[in-house]
């Protein structure tokens, strides 16, 4: 069954940015700092543009196979038999993606506000409400994240606005950082924080003109990048390089020292985990969406809505693995950066494929 010509350019660009922005919010300017201290801007940049490469790549592949899915182009540019191992392991990076996901979340909630309550629970809760969100069809996939987006950019813009009059500009000097003992390394584990891009791989298929998928693309990079720096300068503006160190998530402790004009609210952190939990619900929802139609559509399976559940215990099973937040974090780094490598090498090759041997979908 073909998929259904539903998705604007809009609604394309809303999925790409509240899938991009999500549970990375918060260890974000972490990561950054300990690339390249001052110059933690400048990583975040040049991470940014490590990911726009696998999204441009992403997207001219998704043009040229206009009515394929992921698996079926991947089949028609290489054949079956090697097609079919590699979108295993995209299926599983993916599945494994939102197990951390889910677990990250419920380690911040845990840790900041449900004290007594059981991990187990709180990780269980938010799969599950991502499992039932993904039985939906792609129409309603998309309403649903034009719907959050702007529950999750407004009141970050304005933290972000407000925290800056405690900032010290002179913390952000050098620009490029003066001591980069992993600079590659970091940048390679920020870039990773994008890897929500391969949604478009699921989108582009359902756009009603994909033709211009381009343009949803860089919109959605533009718009998710640039909150990410955003949130990046006003941290080490704030807290400085060394204070960020110490930070577990800094963006959190950004909020918790931001307060709304006559004070109004003396601490945003509430408010703030509220949004957070919004971003991280978008981006798990992708991730999640994006695992069981890629693996419906590897077993030729014409409804994807019964292995939604099926999916789900593999998925908790995973996200209980790390034994504590230090480990959590081992992990994703570790993850993230295999990932990446697997999302920009294999579109990678299929485009460079693709285009040698001159193969290219029907026009939609």
């Amino acid at each position: 069954m073909k998929p259904e010509k539903v998705i604007t350019v809009v609604q394309a660009t809303s999925i790409l940015v509240s899938t991009i922005v999500g549970v990375g919010v918060l260890p974000l300017p972490l990561f950054a700092v300990q690339a390249a201290e001052t110059g933690a801007p400048f990583a975040t940049v040049v991470a940014m543009a490590i990911a726009s490469v696998g999204l441009v790549i992403v997207t001219l592949l998704g043009m040229r196979f206009p009515k394929l899915t992921f698996s079926e182009l991947s089949e028609r540019i290489i054949g079956k038999w090697l097609a079919a191992p590699m979108t295993l392991l995209i299926v599983s990076f993916f599945a494994v993606l939102s197990a951390l996901a889910a677990r990250e979340f419920g380690t911040v909630v845990v840790t900041s506000v449900l004290k007594n309550t059981p991990i187990e629970v709180t990780v269980f809760v938010m799969l599950l409400l991502a499992t039932l969100s993904a039985r939906a069809d792609m129409r309603s996939f998309s309403y649903m994240h034009m719907f959050y987006l702007p529950v999750v950019l407004v009141p970050a813009l304005i933290i972000v606005v407000l925290s800056l009059k405690n900032s010290n500009m002179l913390y952000l000097m050098p620009i490029f950082g003066n001591h980069r003992p992993d600079f590659f390394g970091g940048v390679f584990t920020i870039a990773a924080l994008f890897q929500g891009y391969f949604i478009m791989t699921n989108v582009i298929p359902c756009m009603r003109r994909p033709r211009k998928a381009m343009i949803a693309s860089i919109l959605g990079m533009g718009i998710a990048g640039g909150l990410y720096l955003l949130l990046v300068v006003a941290v080490v503006a704030v807290f400085g390089p060394m204070e960020t160190k110490n930070l577990l998530w800094p963006t959190l402790e950004l909020a918790k020292t931001t307060a709304l004009p006559a004070n109004v609210l003396e601490r945003l952190d509430a408010a703030f985990l509220s949004v957070w939990v919004t971003a991280v619900f978008t981006t798990l929802l992708s991730s999640y969406y994006l695992t069981v139609r890629n693996m419906t559509g590897l077993l030729r399976l014409k409804d994807h809505k019964p292995f939604t559940f099926f999916t789900l215990p593999f998925v908790f099973l995973i996200a209980m693995l790390p034994e504590n937040v230090l480990n959590l974090y081992r992990v994703i780094e570790i993850v993230g950066r295999i990932g990446l490598v697997l999302t920009l090498l294999y579109p990678g090759a299929l485009l460079l494929i693709a285009a040698l041997r001159g193969v290219r979908g029907e026009a939609s």
